[in-house]
């Protein structure tokens, strides 16, 4: 078996953390620029990943997640919040990005520019929220990798209130919604869910080969 599929078949979502272990500097940059380093469409990265460290913020982020104990007792808290409302702008930015990057005159970017511009322009707002949503779970799934490969426990959720978190941590001010939280950390020994067989479809029954 390959390293990877072991680190998939270790990593589970963790109920449990031990609140004595904490994520060391040096292993969450690495878990940050595999974040920063996922892919997105167009590779316009919509959306903001928000690190909550602070005890007393998480405290009052649990009811709005419906009291579950992974938000205050794993190392790290990591919301990703969406943009809202995307529009030229973003893309503007992203185009000067390129430009400096590739050393890549702006002008010569503008047709991709055009492209992006005319396509997103068409969605509705609240497709558009959709769709800037939906690239986050892009960067989950880098963080996950990563986070398995240090043998760092990741827990993915989506079982919050994003109204109150929103309200919380002043999203709405910022053109942010906060869309999918992960808490990080290590498993605790007393977590019985580290036990449990993982389960998943069969290989017959998940893979269709036409």
């Amino acid at each position: 078996m390959s390293t990877f599929l072991e680190h998939q078949n270790w990593r589970y979502a963790t109920k449990k953390f031990d609140t004595t272990k904490k994520i060391a500097t040096e292993d969450l940059n690495i878990l940050k620029e595999a974040i920063r380093l996922s892919s997105s469409s167009y590779g316009l990265q919509p959306y903001k990943v928000i690190i909550v460290e602070n005890p007393e913020l998480r405290a009052q982020l649990q009811p709005a997640a419906w009291g579950q104990s992974q938000i205050v007792e794993a190392s790290h808290l990591i919301i990703f919040a969406n943009e809202t409302n995307i529009g030229d702008d973003a893309i503007d930015s992203f185009l000067k990005n390129i430009s400096a990057t590739r050393s890549t005159p702006l002008e010569d970017l503008s047709g991709y520019g055009d492209i992006m511009k005319s396509n997103i322009s068409k969605l509705t707002s609240e497709a558009k929220n959709i769709w800037t949503a939906k690239q986050t779970y892009l960067a989950l799934g880098n963080l996950l990798n990563a986070a398995a490969e240090l043998r760092i426990d990741v827990t993915p959720m989506e079982g919050f209130l994003p109204a109150q978190v929103n309200e919380i941590l002043g999203l709405d001010k910022l053109g942010l919604n906060a869309c999918l939280m992960a808490t990080l950390g290590y498993r605790h020994i007393e977590d019985a869910t580290q036990h449990y067989k993982k389960v998943r479809k069969s290989t017959e029954e998940l893979f269709i080969t036409l």
